[in-house]
């Protein structure tokens, strides 16, 4: 499983412990990867000893074997990704192996639908040819008892994860061939993403409802550490399709958030004006939001309205704007014009959550804050306008 373009996958915060590059790309081990590792040691350990009594304790290192031959199986599955989105010039940022397969994080690219297929469907190949090396090796070869043992399970696993991952459904890789065809139809990458994630939950459903609902058609209770393990399963792809429906959602709604849209009107007094001043451009119906400017002219700070209220009108001539003011971060402004990625782009390299709204002259006409659009992005109900400030 890996992230293709416009996936949307989050990268880890840690990436875990490097393993050097291959091919110029940095390969990352999570440290998720050791509960799955335990996992398969604790499972499998017991069993390689029952068949293979005479290996003791080592059985377990059998167990650890079939681990690391599963760590390769994935390793080989995102290079398949990686190495294949080469051939498209795709700038390949790292490999992560992580507690469930892996991911291959790529840098911004533009695709086409056929492209994202492509490279989404080599890693389930890589595996299909893993699994017939694999094969080739038990037919010609002879091989003790364990190595027997190991070799089957390396078919057996690559054959699982190859057929698990061409599934129809994000986040699996087969998730691109729905994905591809609603693109190429709607001419929408996101809407084709949306549709894939839906289907990646029906999967979810499915493969649960498999799981659970036979045993009990024949009068059986499932087995305690299948349910378990169907629930993780099912859970992750659950919460995998889930994460990529929101974020197309949330890249189908940008085009559509603009700064003039989102802003709260506001007038402009220059640094050094008095409080009078100001309440006569206060004054009226519309409750514009005020922005003191500095002497060149751009934005610096934000009149408190209810601090500017409390001036007693005998000194409103006498007392500066400023006193009643918090200062805006450096650079906080931004276009009238500016909407969808270019806006949120742009807002995320400023500091602060206010930023002044300027029109093509440089003269200041709103007032957008942080919350505002992280709620139109996020499609959450507008929250309501702060208190006067």
């Amino acid at each position: 499983m890996s992230a293709g373009p416009g996936a949307g996958t989050p990268a880890p915060v840690r990436d875990g412990i490097p393993l050097g590059r291959i091919a110029g790309v940095p390969i990352y081990l999570a440290y998720s990867w050791f509960i799955i590792a335990a996992f398969i040691v604790v499972f499998f350990g017991p069993l390689v000893r029952r068949n293979f009594p005479y290996l003791g304790s080592g059985a377990y290192a059998v167990a650890l074997g079939y681990a690391l031959l599963l760590l390769v199986s994935v390793l080989v599955h995102e290079l398949a990704h990686a190495l294949t989105a080469r051939g498209y010039r795709w700038p390949t940022a790292k490999i992560v192996l992580t507690l469930w397969g892996g991911h291959t994080q790529f840098g911004a690219v533009h695709s086409t639908p056929g492209r994202s297929l492509l490279v989404a469907l080599a890693g389930p190949a890589a595996n299909f040819v893993l699994a017939g090396a694999g094969w080739l090796v038990l037919a010609g070869a002879p091989l003790n008892p364990v190595a027997t043992l190991l070799a089957e399970i390396f078919v057996w696993a690559n054959l699982l994860v190859a057929i698990f991952n061409i599934l129809p459904g994000l986040p699996l890789d087969g998730g691109r061939i729905v994905e591809s065809a609603v693109w190429k139809a709607t001419g929408s990458q996101d809407k084709g993403t949306v549709a894939a994630g839906y289907a990646g939950r029906i999967i979810a459903a499915a493969l649960a409802a498999a799981v659970v609902i036979p045993p009990y058609l024949r009068g059986n209770a499932p087995d305690l550490q299948v349910i378990l393990l169907t629930a993780l399963v099912s859970g992750f792809l659950w919460m995998g399709a889930g994460a990529s429906i929101q974020n197309a959602r949330m890249r189908l709604r940008l085009p559509q958030i603009t700064a003039a849209a989102l802003m709260r009107p506001a007038v402009s007094v220059p640094s050094g004006s008095t409080v009078s001043s100001a309440r006569e451009l206060l004054a009226v119906p519309a409750d514009p939001a005020l922005v003191i400017t500095a002497p060149t002219g751009q934005p610096w700070a934000i009149a408190d309205t209810g601090a500017l209220a409390l001036v007693p009108d005998h000194l409103a001539d006498l007392t500066p704007v400023d006193a009643a003011a918090r200062t805006l971060a450096p650079g906080a402004y931004v276009p009238v014009a500016a909407a969808g990625s270019e806006l949120v782009d742009y807002l995320a390299k400023l500091q602060g959550s206010e930023y002044a709204v300027i029109d093509r002259d440089g003269a200041v006409v709103g007032l957008l804050t942080q919350g505002i659009v992280l709620d139109a992005i996020s499609a959450r109900p507008a929250r309501p306008r702060p208190p006067k400030s």
